[in-house]
């Protein structure tokens, strides 16, 4: 447990100290990045009561109330076969395991997603941090954040929550799409 809270610590001090630079938001080329009172609109529109029917109870914390997993607690934080990342909340296609990358953040860790339109970013000014979250396309459900600490080609280090993906291996049936929830 001392581990953990050692690691939480240095997390929160890297990200109070670092995550100034994220106001502005220049170093993502190519993204628009939303304010938190945009209104953005998502295709696939559940009740608290269908999305917590449909995933865990893990899932529904981190995907509809943007919680976070634990640093190192994660199944895919150094899990590295080949495949898919899909998302838990829609099963749409996010990230590929030639994106995924070993941050030492405790968190998995992608340098791209599968395509720009898969994910939305949005200013994220929660726990008196500036930060970009990264959010399901189809619908608005947390992934994780996004920081300009990544390695090449894109310089991003997308890091996401293991509860918020299901991995598909490379030649297996990809999980069912949600298009839309009514």
């Amino acid at each position: 447990m001392k581990r953990y809270l050692k690691h939480a610590i240095f997390l929160l001090l890297y990200m109070s100290l670092a995550v100034n630079l994220l106001a502005d938001t220049s170093w993502l080329p190519g993204y628009r990045v939303y304010g938190e009172d945009d209104s953005v609109s998502y295709p696939v529109q559940m009740t608290d009561r269908e999305w917590k029917s449909r995933l865990s109870e893990e899932q529904f914390y981190i995907l509809r109330e943007k919680g976070t997993e634990y640093a190192y607690t994660g199944e895919y934080d150094k899990f590295y076969k080949k495949g898919t990342y899909y998302s838990a909340a829609t099963g749409q296609p996010l990230f590929r395991s030639s994106a995924k990358f070993n941050s030492g953040t405790g968190w998995p860790s992608f340098f791209a997603p599968v395509d720009r339109s898969a994910v939305v970013l949005i200013e994220d000014n929660s726990l008196f941090m500036q930060r970009v979250e990264v959010v399901d396309s189809l619908s608005g459900s947390h992934l994780g954040h996004v920081f300009p600490d990544g390695p090449a080609p894109t310089g991003l280090r997308f890091c996401i929550n293991s509860d918020a993906l299901i991995f598909v291996p490379e030649g297996e049936e990809p999980p069912e799409l949600i298009n839309s929830g009514r």
